[in-house]
C-alpha cells in the first residue's frame, strides 16, 4: 500500500493490533506508551473511563485522544469500542469477571496496610490468569513444546524481573531430562554465551515490559546466528517479536510498580510439564527398560 492510499478503517482487536505492530516504529515516544499500555491492559481499557486510563498510563487525557485520532478513530469512544467488541459474546462472562475482580481496587494509601498488599496482589493474580485463560494461542502453545522437544539445548534469556521465571525454567527443563543453560551474562560475556549456542539449540527469552536490553540483544544475536528464537513476552510491540520464530503472549497484572508473575510462570509449567510428558513418550524402549530395571534393583 502507498504513503497516501487511505488505510482501511481498524474494525476489529485483531487488526488494531496489526497496525499498531506496523507502526509502532512511527509513533512518538508518548503515543508508543499508551498503545503498550492498551496492549497490555485490554480488558481495563474496554470498561474503564479516559481520565482513569491516562492516570493508570501516566499520561495526559489528551494524549489518549491524541493516540485514537492518530489510528483514524473520531476518538476515545470509537477506539474504546473496539476492545468492548473482543469482550461481548462468548466473552461477556469474562467482562463480567474483570468488573468484580477490579471492585474494591487498591490506592496507594493501602499500601501500608499488608493485608491490603496481599489482597491486591492475589487479585492481580486472579485477574492475569482469567485473561490468559482466555486469550493463550493454544497453537504458539504447542509450537513452544514441539521447537523444544526438537532441540538439543535449551539456553534461556531472562533479566531482571524475568530473572526468577527464567531461573525457574532451566532448572525444570533439566528435572525432565532436556539440557538447558541460562544465559546469565558473567563475565559480561553475553555475546559470547549466544556464539556458542549449536546449530540444533534454541533460545527461550522472557523479557516484559520494560524490556531488557540484554535480553533483547541475546535475541537479536541468536536470531542473526540463524538460531530459533522463542519467546515469552507481553505485546505485539515487544522488541523480542522480530526475532522469534514463535511467541506467547502474556499480559502481567500490576499492583502499582509490581508485576505479578503467576501468569508467566503458569504458562512455563504447562510447556515444561507437556514437554517432559513427550520426551518420556518419544524415549527408545531400551532406555524405559532399563530404567525400570534400574528401578526394580534400587527396590531390592
Amino acid at each position: 500500500m502507498s504513503a497516501s492510499a487511505p488505510r482501511p478503517p481498524i474494525r476489529d482487536y485483531e487488526s488494531l493490533c496489526a497496525v499498531l505492530a506496523e507502526r509502532q516504529d512511527s509513533l512518538s515516544r508518548r503515543l508508543g506508551q499508551v498503545a503498550r499500555f492498551f496492549l497490555n491492559h485490554p480488558e481495563e481499557v474496554a470498561i474503564s473511563t479516559l481520565v482513569t486510563l491516562a492516570d493508570h498510563a501516566q499520561v495526559p487525557p489528551a494524549t489518549i485522544t491524541r493516540f485514537a485520532k492518530e489510528l483514524g478513530f473520531v476518538g476515545f469512544a470509537d477506539l474504546q469500542a473496539v476492545f468492548r467488541e473482543r469482550l461481548v459474546g462468548p466473552r461477556l462472562p469474562y467482562a463480567e469477571r474483570v468488573t468484580r475482580l477490579r471492585t474494591g481496587e487498591i490506592g496507594d494509601a493501602d499500601l501500608n496496610d499488608s493485608d491490603r498488599v496481599f489482597e491486591g496482589f492475589v487479585q492481580a493474580a486472579v485477574n492475569s490468569l482469567v485473561r490468559i485463560e482466555e486469550s493463550l494461542d493454544r497453537s504458539e502453545l504447542a509450537a513452544f513444546v514441539d521447537a523444544l522437544a526438537a532441540c538439543d539445548v535449551v539456553h534461556v534469556a531472562a533479566a531482571r524481573g524475568a530473572f526468577s521465571i527464567g531461573a525457574y525454567s532451566v532448572y525444570g527443563l533439566a528435572n525432565i531430562g532436556k539440557r538447558a543453560h541460562l544465559v546469565d551474562n558473567l563475565g559480561a560475556m553475553r555475546r559470547e554465551q549466544i556464539a556458542a549456542m549449536g546449530e540444533n539449540d534454541v533460545l527461550l527469552v522472557v523479557t516484559f515490559d520494560d524490556y531488557t536490553p540484554e535480553t533483547v540483544e541475546a535475541a537479536r544475536l541468536a536470531a542473526a546466528q540463524g538460531r530459533t528464537v522463542l519467546a515469552i513476552t507481553d505485546n505485539e510491540l515487544s522488541p523480542v517479536v522480530g526475532p522469534a520464530s514463535h511467541i506467547l503472549y502474556v499480559t502481567e497484572a500490576r499492583l502499582g510498580h509490581f508485576r505479578s508473575q503467576v501468569p508467566a510462570l503458569v504458562v512455563c509449567q504447562a510447556i515444561i510439564v507437556s514437554l517432559g510428558r513427550r520426551l518420556r513418550a518419544e524415549q527408545p524402549v531400551s532406555d524405559k527398560m532399563k530404567s525400570k530395571n534400574q528401578k526394580a534393583k534400587n527396590e531390592k
